[in-house]
């Protein structure tokens, strides 16, 4: 029987944070563009509400949103996924202090930690997260304070033990952040497998539109919620009460999105998996994919995204990349329309030459909801061409 204190996702995602406005009546709530809310006299503020800034209604309903979906007890929403991230480093780490992280991350996140946070005084080991041993000693050190984890990773597809990184960095005084772009929470819980912090880009699938900038931290603990909050307000990397309205549009049907983004993904999976000009299909829907049983235990599907690496090498990937109809050729991920990606000059252009470099012949799929018969097709006369 459904506990009503405890709605299913996709009723929470359409009713968290979504009450019937009081004044109208209205089923979809208000979008609040206001800078700036008078007070009830000095002091006394409305509903909590002074400047933008510090909040906005608009926001405050997707952050209920979103801590609803991942578990949590708090959410906040940002301007972009990369200004989450920064909040999530520059609240709960220190200068002097180092974090390890996976040698496949997003290349954006790299630049983050190696550009920005390196100069901040924070240090970054990547590393492979697949090896528990090699991790412990890194956090062992008494300055590595925050383990970093992506999975399934951006694009070569690595699935990474939550639950037993969690105890790894935990009995070390670590922190775990899980980013949980790629299975979105629909897929994956992390907090409820032991992580502290859950971060998104919600540009990507909770959007799931292509038409919005987003990011979200989503987190139990009162003291590090109180961190973040924080660098939300100090900062002000907020997003903006159009952005949050169209995220939360978006996050009102993930569930249904991301039925037909697994199916479809698998279906390409499956159907080019042993494909002469493929060398190699990086998807866990595969029986044959090294973290296949581990993303069967941990998520509820196995996502949407799927990598290819062709028989052809570069130029192959190439010429595939600029030969196809219904997968357009562009940056980002998650929206219904399937995107096509070449990492190596596109997204993680700024790890060539680094440990976390991609290789020239793999080819990122976005797979979106369209009829996967057009995608197959679109993708074997692309493959034809060679």
């Amino acid at each position: 029987m459904s506990d009503p204190q405890r709605p299913g996702f996709a009723t929470a995602a359409i009713h968290a944070g979504q009450e019937v406005d009081e004044v109208f009546g209205a089923v979809v709530p208000p979008v609040h563009l206001s800078t700036t809310y008078a007070p009830d006299g000095i002091g006394n503020l409305r509903n909590g509400y002074d400047y933008g800034r510090a909040g906005n209604p608009t926001r405050t309903a997707l952050q209920t949103q979103l801590a609803a979906l991942e578990g949590g007890r708090h959410a906040f929403s940002f301007g972009s996924g990369l200004a989450a991230e920064d909040a999530v480093i520059r609240g709960l780490m220190r200068p002097g202090q180092r974090l390890v992280m996976g040698n496949d991350a997003y290349g954006g996140t790299f630049r983050l930690f190696d550009k920005v946070h390196s100069a901040w005084g924070v240090t970054n080991v990547p590393l492979d997260l697949s090896d528990h041993q090699r991790v412990a000693q890194e956090l062992d050190h008494d300055d590595a304070t925050l383990l970093w984890v992506e999975t399934p990773s951006n694009p070569l597809m690595s699935v990474t033990d939550i639950a037993a990184l969690a105890e790894i960095a935990h009995a070390r005084d670590a922190l775990l952040v899980v980013d949980n772009t790629f299975a979105t929470p629909y897929l994956q819980t992390p907090l409820t497998l032991g992580a502290d912090v859950v971060v998104h880009s919600t540009t990507k699938y909770i959007g799931g539109h292509s038409d919005v900038i987003g990011g979200a931290v989503v987190l139990s603990d009162d003291d590090l919620a109180e961190k973040v909050a924080f660098q939300q307000f100090a900062v002000g990397a907020v997003s903006g009460p159009l952005d949050a309205y169209l995220t939360t549009r978006g996050l009102k049907t993930l569930g249904v999105r991301m039925d037909r983004h697994c199916s479809n993904a698998q279906a390409i999976a499956e159907h080019f998996d042993g494909h002469p000009a493929v060398e190699r299909v990086l998807y866990p829907g595969l029986p044959s994919h090294p973290g296949h049983e581990l993303a069967a235990k941990q998520m509820r599907g196995f996502g949407g995204m799927v990598s290819l690496q062709l028989a052809g090498g570069e130029p192959a990937a190439r010429k595939v990349a600029e030969a196809t109809k219904w997968f357009i050729l562009a940056e980002s991920l998650g929206g219904v329309e399937s995107l096509m990606n070449y990492p190596h000059e596109m997204t993680h252009a700024s790890v060539r030459g680094t440990e976390l470099a991609v290789p020239e012949n793999l080819l990122r799929l976005s797979v979106g909801i369209e009829d996967v018969e057009d995608l197959i097709a679109d993708l074997d006369q692309a493959l034809a061409g060679l």
